[in-house]
Order: C-alpha cells, then sequence, then structure tokens
C-alpha cells in the first residue's frame, strides 16, 4: 500500500506589508506599489502579527497529538515570520524546515506593477495574459500557475515519502494553497480559478485535508478563520501577490 499523510493542514501566512500595498493600490491610479523589499524579504504587518499569534493560541489549546509533527514553510520572510510568532503564541516545539517549493509564484518582468502598471507598461503582456488566462500565462522571467504545480507535485512527492502517517502543516502563499488543492482534490483549471476566484483565501486561514478510509486526503476545512474569530482578530483577504489581481 502507498504511504499517504494522515492529515494535511495548508495555512496562509498573516497579513503582510505587500498584502496592505496592494489593497491601497487596487482602486487608484498607482502602476507600482510602493514596496522596496525584494518580495521574499516584504514582512508581516502589525495586524499580520496579530493573526499569527491568534492562531498560535488556538493551536496551543489543542493536545500535543492533535497538533502538527512537522511544520514545513516558504523561506520567504512574511511566512516565516508567521511560524515564529504562531509557535511562540503556541508555546510549542515543533520541527520546522523551510522548502523554497512553497514560495509565492514568481512574476518576472511584472514583480511590483499593478494592472494599470501592466497595461501601460507592457501591453502586448497584458494582451497575451488576457489571452491565455492566469492559469497558462507565464511572464517572461516568472512562473505560471502551472509552473507552480510542477514544483508542488514534487514538494506532495517528498513530504509522503518523509512524514507518511504524519499530519504536516504548510505554511504558505495564497496561489501555492489553491495549487495544493488542485492536486490533492484532483481538480482542472476551471475548478481552480474559481476558487481563486472566490477570493476567500484569507490571512492565516487554515484548509485541512484528513486521510479517510481508502487512504485518500478529503478536504474537511476550508480557509477556516475560527481561531482569528475566537481572539477577535481582524480577517484580511488582500490578494497574496505583489502584482494587483485583475
Amino acid at each position: 500500500m502507498n504511504p499517504e499523510l494522515s492529515e494535511l493542514w495548508l495555512l496562509r501566512h498573516g497579513q503582510s506589508l505587500g498584502n496592505v500595498a496592494n489593497d491601497a493600490a487596487r482602486d487608484t491610479d498607482t502602476h507600482r506599489l510602493d514596496l522596496a523589499e525584494r518580495d521574499m524579504d516584504v514582512p508581516l504587518s502589525d495586524l499580520g502579527v496579530e493573526q499569527s499569534r491568534a492562531f498560535g493560541k488556538w493551536l496551543g489549546a489543542k493536545p500535543e497529538t492533535d497538533r502538527p509533527d512537522v511544520v514545513v514553510c516558504s523561506p520567504y520572510l512574511r511566512s516565516a515570520e508567521t511560524v515564529r510568532h504562531m509557535l511562540a503564541a503556541a508555546h510549542a516545539a515543533i520541527e520546522v524546515v523551510l522548502d523554497e517549493r512553497l514560495r509565492e509564484r514568481e512574476f518576472g518582468i511584472l514583480d511590483l506593477l499593478t494592472h494599470r502598471g501592466i497595461v501601460a507598461k507592457y501591453p502586448e503582456e497584458a494582451e497575451r495574459r488576457s489571452r491565455l488566462g492566469k492559469f497558462y500565462y507565464r511572464p517572461p522571467g516568472g512562473e505560471s500557475w502551472v509552473d507552480v504545480a510542477l514544483r508542488l507535485r514534487s514538494l506532495r512527492d517528498s513530504i509522503v515519502r518523509e512524514y507518511p502517517d504524519r499530519r504536516v502543516l504548510l505554511v504558505t502563499h495564497e496561489v501555492p494553497i489553491i495549487i495544493t488543492r488542485y492536486l490533492v482534490e484532483r481538480l482542472d483549471e476551471a475548478d481552480a480559478l474559481a476558487l481563486s476566484a472566490a477570493g476567500h483565501v484569507a490571512n492565516c486561514s487554515l484548509t485541512t485535508f484528513v486521510r479517510d478510509e481508502e487512504r485518500r486526503l478529503r478536504l474537511e476545512l476550508d480557509a477556516w478563520t475560527v481561531p482569528l474569530r475566537q481572539e477577535h482578530t481582524l480577517i484580511t483577504e488582500e490578494p497574496d501577490a505583489p502584482v494587483a489581481s485583475r
């Protein structure tokens, strides 16, 4: 019988300064987000720290047998900070592994540009992006959603091999969460795009899969935010990308 995880948890990082900048630019004529850092160096906002701690308090209240056995985390600063604040609030000592395959989708030459900025600076790319759709569109120097799926297939195989029969928590970004669901639930392009259009993968929301009797992972929680509500923490759903969504 093939090995399988007992549970797979997906946690989006807390609100980042990139989320804040993206949200502020959405309804303006701004062409470029006001961020000096590389995308991988963008930290959590103060609210993002609060969200991470709120989730950690919920985690810390659970019996040790119900907590993740290992945390596999995107190396981007906002994800690593989420894990650090979460585990501190939980008073939990859980193994943490950084894995670059969980990084956010790379945007290449479109990095930090809003939709208006893309149209103004790279009109041919904007047209190609509109024609192909974001599932298959690959910006020069960047990744399509399909490219993200390729690295996440590799990650999936690695964690199943390294952590069989264990509960694994992945701390990552919006697009990798959607693509992981695409892989685990065996969705198609339309299903994945529908998850994105729903726009409900809030910061520090939890999505979980539990192994069923047929040893297949079954969706249990979908972008669950109860830990934040319990701590009266503001819930945010800004796009997790340095490019304004459109």
